[in-house]
């Protein structure tokens, strides 16, 4: 490593720390593939320190009114949108993600911001008078203790501090974050910035570490509670493994959306808006949409449209504002998207767009650039149309009707997220009834909710039982606690005791 770069620090009890560690992870520019920074692979002292602090804090923050907890949130929302284009630049340049998908990805997390701000009613509890003779009963919502985050590298903003920190910090909790060795230093910014707003010491640690590390957290007596996002394999490892231990979990994993263009569809309209979906943050999310089924009737003229958009995007650097299309995140997650286009052409579907050859015919051999990739007729049983691939790739099946259409979709394992393209009611009614994804879109590409509503995924796409966000954010983070009272009058002392006393209406 040269002598300009940046070696990380991992974060306990708000204070930034030197890693006794011997061993660091490269961070890279992936628009010129260089090394900007090295991140610690903190050892499992360090882990277990960063847990033992949450606890030390716990019982003050949880105490404290949440009022002044929501203050905070109200205060890094501010500054996050004072420092916006700073971390815009910052996921540009680690991530690769265009400055309009790094933006949004600050955005997103700014969004929660603003939804935790509204805990004080999102925590409120219910209440019955009289639920029996003189009985009230009353349920509260209270924190449960130190929860933490294992996080990927595709959204360093949105994921840990929009759909975990918030609203976990907000109801009372304390957190211990896991960020993303290849895209660490957005989240240690907000970090610094979220400290800035007031965040009491301790309320959020954050370190960089590798899985062997990382599995302390699932076994830990003092987390309570598990968030991850990532593969699906490892995030079934995760979900047993934590819940064997008695601790909360929801794992967020992989998946293979699937979209239906039907014949009544506005072909070119539906061809823009999937280059968007397929392609945007260089497919590298699990709301990405890497497969279309077409109509077989309007197929070719579909995908004539979708070709003369795929090959207008603008490859560059991730930080230059004319960008459509990014790099992926590092040389490794480069070659594996390359070999998946290897087995799709060893498969036998027909790839029509090749953007390995993209990128060389442009000269881009710095950096970690993969240009848009089309596979058609790929068939049922052909591995790149059923496992993530998570790159600038996708596939078009083509189907003889809206049933088989839905049916073929249904068939993939995973069902985070479908959509469908029609100007038919019926059609799109039927089809928001029986996909089997968690999230739906009607000629929308990514249906991925605004943070009021849940990011639910089903299937292999999730495990758990509460999903980020929404309602199910708050109760994930807390545990219901209900109170039945009544008050002795003389006529109730004189009275025979029931052993059902206050729990059955009619006693």
């Amino acid at each position: 490593m040269n002598g300009e770069t940046k070696r990380l620090k991992y974060c306990v009890n708000g204070e930034w720390r030197v890693s006794k560690t011997e061993k660091y992870m490269p961070v890279t520019d992936s628009s010129t593939g260089k090394v900007v920074a090295e991140a610690p692979c903190c050892t499992e002292e360090e882990v277990s320190v960063a847990v033992e602090s949450a606890k030390a804090v716990f019982s003050q923050w949880s105490n404290t009114p949440v009022s002044k907890r929501t203050e905070i949130m109200f205060k890094f929302k501010q500054i996050l949108d004072e420092h916006l284009e700073e971390l815009t630049l910052l996921v540009a340049t680690e991530l690769g993600k265009n400055l309009d998908e790094s933006r949004g990805d600050v955005l997103k997390a700014i969004e929660v911001v603003e939804l935790a701000s509204s805990t004080p009613v999102l925590m409120q509890g219910d209440s019955l008078m009289n639920v029996s003779n003189g009985y009230d009963t009353v349920m509260y919502r209270e924190p449960i203790g130190v929860f933490a985050g294992i996080v990927p590298y595709n959204f360093p903003a949105m994921i840990p501090f929009g759909w975990l920190i918030p609203l976990c910090i907000t109801t009372g909790n304390t957190f211990v974050l896991k960020a993303a060795s290849l895209t660490p230093q957005t989240s240690m910014r907000m970090l610094e910035l979220l400290y800035q707003a007031g965040l009491p010491e301790g309320v959020v640690n954050l370190v960089t570490c590798s899985r062997k590390e990382a599995e302390l957290l699932l076994k830990h007596p003092d987390v309570k509670g598990i968030s991850y996002v990532g593969s699906t394999s490892v995030g079934k490892h995760i979900y047993t493994t934590a819940a064997a231990h008695g601790k909360r979990v929801q794992a967020l994993c992989e998946a293979k959306n699937h979209g239906l263009v039907l014949k009544d569809a506005n072909l070119e309209s539906a061809a823009q808006r999937i280059i968007n979906s397929t392609f945007g943050c260089a497919g590298q999310r699990c709301m990405a949409l890497p497969v279309i089924c077409v109509e077989e009737s309007v197929a070719d003229e579909f995908v004539s449209y979708l070709l003369r958009y795929a090959k207008e995007l603008k490859i560059g650097p991730a930080y230059d504002p004319s960008t459509q299309l990014g790099p992926v995140v590092s040389a490794e997650h480069k070659k594996n998207v390359s070999d998946w286009i290897v087995r799709g052409i060893e498969e036998g579907a027909q790839l029509i767009l090749d953007g390995r050859e993209t990128v060389k015919e442009k000269g881009m051999t710095e950096g970690f650039f993969i240009g848009p990739t089309i596979f058609d007729h790929v068939k049922p049983g052909m591995s790149i149309g059923a496992k993530e691939i998570f790159g600038p790739v996708t596939c078009i099946k083509r189907v003889k009707d809206f049933e088989e259409g839905l049916e073929v979709m249904n068939a993939n394992e995973f069902a985070n997220g479908s959509c469908i393209y029609t100007e038919n009611g019926h059609y799109a009614r039927e089809f928001a009834y029986r996909t089997d994804a968690g999230m739906v879109g009607i000629n929308v590409g990514i249906p991925v909710p605004i943070s009021a509503f849940p990011f639910s995924g089903h299937k292999n796409s999730f495990f758990g039982d509460l999903h980020v966000m929404g309602k199910d954010g708050i109760a994930f983070y807390t545990e219901a606690k209900a109170v039945t009272s009544t008050w002795l009058t003389t006529e109730k002392l004189q009275k025979k005791v029931s052993t059902w006393e206050g729990t059955i209406s009619r006693v």
